[in-house]
């Protein structure tokens, strides 16, 4: 996802934006929520997106790239909460990502993995592997928006054929997809020479 730029944010090494992101996204989950909390928050990611030069076009890309997520978290709590508090998780939840993304967007994996390396490293004397928990992090994070991407090419071949909206109708495929992807990524990795 890694988007060339010479920003501020694309300069800034990947351990201090980890370190905010986490820092930032504990804040927005744990802070209990109000109007200028979320507001806040919001105006945070325009700004960021702003400031790297990937503009609100790429902003709008993430988001539409969310819809679906937005969608399945959207459903089971509007059944059990009220919509004003499912609103409020569903910003929370969304702009935590997007700031995930724009860590994403604007620094390279391997500079990513070299990070959680580093930051996992006392943990070697457990012995933890830190490159390999860096390895899955890393995966973890850029496997996100495959999948939302999967998603987005599930519901279009689907409005394509005409298939009304089914959420049995639209998981299988997105799971056979998923699955599919996981096998290439395993086969890759193994093929790496990593076990």
């Amino acid at each position: 996802m890694y988007r060339p730029g010479g920003s501020v944010l694309h300069r800034t090494p990947a351990g201090p934006k980890l370190l905010t992101v986490m820092a930032l996204a504990l804040a927005i989950s744990l802070v209990p929520a109000s109007p200028w909390l979320l507001a806040g928050a919001i105006a945070l990611v325009i700004g960021c997106y702003l400031l790297t030069g990937l503009g609100l076009r790429e902003l709008g890309r993430q988001l539409r790239d969310l819809r679906w997520l937005i969608l399945v978290m959207l459903v089971p709590q509007a059944l059990f909460l009220s919509l004003p508090t499912a609103a409020v998780n569903i910003t929370r939840v969304v702009v935590v990502v997007l700031l995930a993304a724009l860590v994403t967007l604007t620094t390279r994996t391997e500079d990513l993995i070299d990070a959680i390396a580093k930051a996992l490293g006392p943990l070697r004397r457990f012995g933890a592997d830190p490159d390999r928990i860096a390895l899955m992090l890393s995966m973890t994070i850029t496997t996100v928006p495959v999948i939302a991407g999967f998603a987005a090419q599930v519901r279009e071949a689907q409005r394509a054929r005409g298939v009304p909206v089914q959420p049995l109708a639209f998981v299988v495929p997105l799971l056979v997809m998923a699955l599919k992807h996981s096998d290439d990524l395993a086969d890759a990795l193994t093929a790496r020479g990593v076990d």
